[in-house]
């Protein structure tokens, strides 16, 4: 993906995923996490976790983000944004991980917190060798 994301739309981002971690349903972890994501034309798609008792049911906030901005017809990922309340910020899970690597391989992705210690990864760097439409 070549558009450049403007660091204003990455701030916006970064907003509307502390706004959406307010949501998120985490009674038994209490691990609140929200994300953005922004698409090749700039829109912003977010996303909180919501946990169930049977943990395996549980929903990241990523792939929330990713249903979100599938949901409105977009596929085409530029940036993930995930904030965490971790020092220093958590990255996405493993499942997540695969999951963005069908919408962008070449996706850059921050991990912050309300603190703002920004962490920013590669897809690549955090799944390398995915297993993904490239594979087939």
């Amino acid at each position: 993906m070549s558009r450049e994301i403007s660091s204003e739309r990455i701030e916006e981002a970064v907003a509307a995923a502390l706004r959406v971690r307010e949501n998120a349903y985490a009674p038994y972890s209490r691990f609140h996490v929200g994300a953005a994501i922004i698409d090749g034309d700039g829109g912003i798609h977010v996303g909180c976790n919501v946990e169930n008792a049977s943990y395996g049911l549980t929903n990241c906030a990523e792939r929330a983000a990713v249903a979100a901005a599938t949901s409105g017809g977009r596929r085409d990922i530029a940036v993930c944004v995930v904030v965490t309340q971790t020092s220093p910020p958590a990255a996405p899970c493993g499942a997540c991980r695969q999951v963005l690597s069908e919408c962008n391989p070449e996706m850059r992705i921050l991990t912050t917190n309300p603190a703002r210690e920004d962490t920013w990864y590669s897809l690549a760097d955090l799944l390398p060798s995915a297993f993904g439409p490239a594979s087939f």
